[in-house]
């Protein structure tokens, strides 16, 4: 892979060929100022096992998607701005050569091949997220794979044909659907979208929307009375202290 532009005109041949095998579904990829730095096929860890995905890494965002036809045609495309993404590099573990792509909407495992292919993807992506911008949104949890827990990691029942794994969108747990009925907003994965959250972190988020929804109710009540909010007082108070800093320091000259 480089990150050099050498030929704009390949650049932008490369790119569309990329954009057009995704169909006419995915997201538009030819911008003036992207740059394809390099693309190839990682393993990615997903609930039903490790998968092959084709992966291709732009100077500002990393595009991935399902393999329909080797090198030629691609689905469920997924766009990441690099700028949201964290690296972790690990030991061997569920895969060989893995490491872990962490994201505010979903953070999951892949491989390479080799260590040498792993640590020239890592090296690229973390040289072309320099000068960009993050959200500042937090990431997502890492989801726990389906074969790693036999049980519900909430209340340990046993998972079986009737009693199936579902995931907790906020802790990544495997939990069972009695420890998963609520839904939830999990803002950093969706804005507005409820999804299934375990019921320890129902609570949590339960409790920040009740403090939001308060606090957004005394907003509203000071604005249409006419008072002004804590912060404002307080900014008016400082203000009056800096005006009596001024005039008692002041002195005029003749």
């Amino acid at each position: 892979m480089g990150d050099t532009l050498l030929f704009p005109d390949d650049n932008q041949r490369r790119i569309e060929a990329v954009q057009k095998s995704f169909g006419p579904v995915g997201t538009r990829l030819l911008e003036p100022h992207r740059v394809l730095i390099g693309e190839g096929r990682l393993v990615k860890q997903s609930r039903r096992g490790a998968q092959p995905k084709a992966f291709f890494l732009f100077n500002d965002m990393l595009v991935y998607g399902s393999i329909v036809i080797n090198g030629r045609l691609f689905k469920k495309q997924k766009v990441i701005p690099l700028g949201d993404i964290k690296l972790e590099d690990l030991e061997d573990g569920f895969m060989r050569h893995q490491w872990l792509i962490q994201t505010p909407g979903k953070s999951f495992y892949v491989s390479a091949a080799s260590r040498e292919e792993k640590l020239a993807w890592m090296e690229h992506i973390t040289v072309c997220q320099t000068a960009l911008p993050s959200s500042g949104l937090p990431l997502a949890m890492t989801w726990v794979p389906d074969h790693a827990s036999a049980i519900c990691m909430r209340c340990t029942r046993s998972f079986n044909a009737a009693h199936r794994r579902h995931h907790c969108r906020k802790c990544g747990f495997l939990v069972c659907g009695n420890c998963s009925r609520k839904r939830a907003v999990v803002r950093n994965i969706h804005p507005t979208k409820r999804v299934r959250v375990c019921l320890q972190c129902h609570v949590g988020l339960r409790g920040k929307e009740e403090k939001e929804e308060k606090e957004e109710r005394r907003r509203k009540r000071g604005d249409s009375s006419g008072l002004r909010s804590d912060e404002e007082e307080q900014a008016s108070f400082e203000d009056h202290l800096y005006e009596d800093y001024i005039e008692e320091d002041y002195e005029p000259q003749d």
